[in-house]
């Protein structure tokens, strides 16, 4: 069952190999769906402090640990430093709100939420602002914080390889992983390749491509083939790549059906996924 089943980071941890997202979650929404999904058998919930429900996560795993019996350690949580924040100083005090907020003695991963600013994110005009002094000025923070027992491990979301070799070059703890966009039609083979052969596990957000995915008839007609939904068909496309999929739902039995991924998709299957392109 792909819900017991885990990764190990680069740092020894385990990490859940599927996890529930939580972007665009009302706070007082999130304390349902994370219980649900807990109840359901997750066991890693994806927050950051720029999604705003914080707390409604930390409830959630809260109550589900009442009602399970769970331990603490049984429940991987990520959270994310705001992409605006890109000093050590205002990394502190994040780092320290965020653990509040969450009513954790620890998070089990804290990843920059992206390189940049998201109104400087894209292509990088010559000329501009790489962020690269004030990434590693977050990164002392989060190694910090690290070393002091607050995270299990720590990582980066929306990195390209520019920004991580940059970051490779200045950190003293290797980037246990990297949040990236990856669906069905959106595949980033280069920065894949270049965290897979630094030892950095890909995250995939979005694997139903928000939702777009619906609307493609081959990627409909495989998942009929198949038995399943269409989210499911990517979640399993997302696991087979090697990947970490980030499924999104607040409804309880869309949340337990996006976890029934124990099928397989055959390689020319996967070869004719992998040719979908520009979504």
């Amino acid at each position: 069952m792909v819900l017991e089943e885990f990764y190990k980071l680069n740092n020894g941890q385990r990490i859940p190999k599927i996890a529930l997202g939580t972007w665009q979650t009302p706070n007082d929404v999130a304390a349902t769906a994370v219980a649900a999904a807990i109840d359901v058998g997750y066991r890693h919930i994806d927050t950051a402090i720029a999604y705003e429900n914080e707390a409604g996560v930390g409830l959630g795993v809260k109550n589900a640990l009442k009602a399970t019996g769970l331990h603490r350690e049984n429940v991987f949580i990520t959270s994310k430093i705001p992409a605006e924040v890109k000093t050590y100083d205002e990394t502190v005090r994040c780092i320290q709100e965020s653990m509040e907020r969450l009513d954790c003695f620890y998070t089990d991963l804290m990843l920059i939420h992206a390189p940049r600013p998201w109104a400087e994110m894209g292509a990088v005009a010559p000329g501009a602002n790489h962020y690269y002094k004030e990434n590693s000025e977050v990164w002392k923070a989060l190694e910090e914080a690290y070393e002091a027992g607050k995270f299990r491990a720590i990582g980066v979301s929306n990195f390209g390889i520019d920004d991580l070799n940059d970051l490779l070059a200045c950190s003293h703890i290797l980037p246990t992983v990297n949040q990236i966009r990856v669906h069905i039609g959106h595949v980033p083979t280069e920065v894949i390749d270049f965290c897979e052969q630094n030892g950095i596990l890909v995250e995939a957000y979005s694997p139903n491509a928000t939702g777009r995915l619906m609307k493609v008839p081959e990627v409909c007609a495989m998942a009929e083939k198949y038995h399943v939904s269409v989210p499911q068909l990517a979640s399993r496309f997302v696991l087979q790549l090697g990947l970490l999929p980030l499924p999104k739902s607040t409804h309880e039995e869309r949340i337990r059906q996006n976890a029934k991924l124990d099928f397989e998709i055959n390689s020319t299957d996967m070869a004719a996924l992998l040719e979908i392109d520009g979504l």
